[in-house]
């Protein structure tokens, strides 16, 4: 998978950009996705206009229909910050975590309901263990 990386948000200071290596390289397919960093206005911006909810959000997907592009998806860096110190882990694994959802979402994945919920968390945790993202010890989720 190709990943085309734009960073609207300016300077990260975690290494996202491993992330962003090791996930392409995990999902095996000849596609292409565009992922978007920004900031929490940018995210909430997009959220009440294309999902109605004025609120901050940590991701977004957007299917493309196209056979050889999937798609964007939007990470809200700041969010990232906030959400890896609330559960205790790195930046690193809360950024691949997102990136991961996001993608899953890309390819049909959802959690509307129970059992959809469970599927794509196993699929998160599945993928995001083999790369070596784990979840913390000291995380409550």
């Amino acid at each position: 998978m190709k990943i085309n990386l734009y960073n609207q948000y300016g300077e990260i200071n975690f290494d996202y950009r491993s992330a962003i290596k090791a996930i392409s390289q995990y999902f095996k397919i000849r596609k292409s996705v565009s992922l978007i960093l920004v900031n929490k206005e940018e995210i909430q911006k997009l959220n009440m206009q294309y999902r109605g909810l004025d609120r901050k959000t940590d991701v977004l997907s957007f299917e493309s229909g196209e056979k050889i592009y999937l798609g964007e998806i939007f990470i809200c860096v700041d969010k990232v910050k906030s959400q890896a110190e609330e559960y205790g882990h790195s930046l690193e694994r809360e950024f691949a975590f997102l990136l991961v959802h996001g993608l899953l979402h890309l390819q049909g994945y959802d959690h509307q309901n129970p059992e959809d919920e469970e599927k794509m968390k196993k699929k998160q945790e599945e993928i995001l263990n083999s790369l070596n993202y784990r979840r913390s010890e000291n995380e409550f989720c």
